[in-house]
C-alpha cells in the first residue's frame, strides 16, 4: 500500500471515527508529528506521523486551486 502523501489544509479521511462520531480531519501542521482537527467537534490532536499514515483512509487536497494573475 502507498504512503498517502499530505500537507497543510488537506482533509484526511480516517479508517476509524474520532469519539464524536466523524472520519473527516483537517492538517494543521505537518512534520515528525502531525497536528490535526476533527472537522466534526474541532479538538486538536498532534498525532506522530508513522501512526497517522496507518490511519487514513483517503486524502482530499484543500486549497490547492491556482489563481491566475494578470500582469
Amino acid at each position: 500500500m502507498p504512503i498517502p502523501t499530505f500537507s497543510v489544509g488537506s482533509t484526511l479521511k480516517m479508517k476509524k471515527p474520532h469519539p464524536c462520531g466523524s472520519l473527516l480531519f483537517a492538517v494543521l501542521r505537518c512534520g515528525s508529528d502531525v497536528r490535526i482537527r476533527c472537522l466534526g467537534c474541532g479538538r486538536e490532536v498532534t498525532v506522530p506521523r508513522i501512526k497517522l499514515e496507518k490511519s487514513i483512509k483517503s486524502v482530499r487536497e484543500e486549497g490547492k486551486q491556482h489563481e491566475r494573475r494578470q500582469a
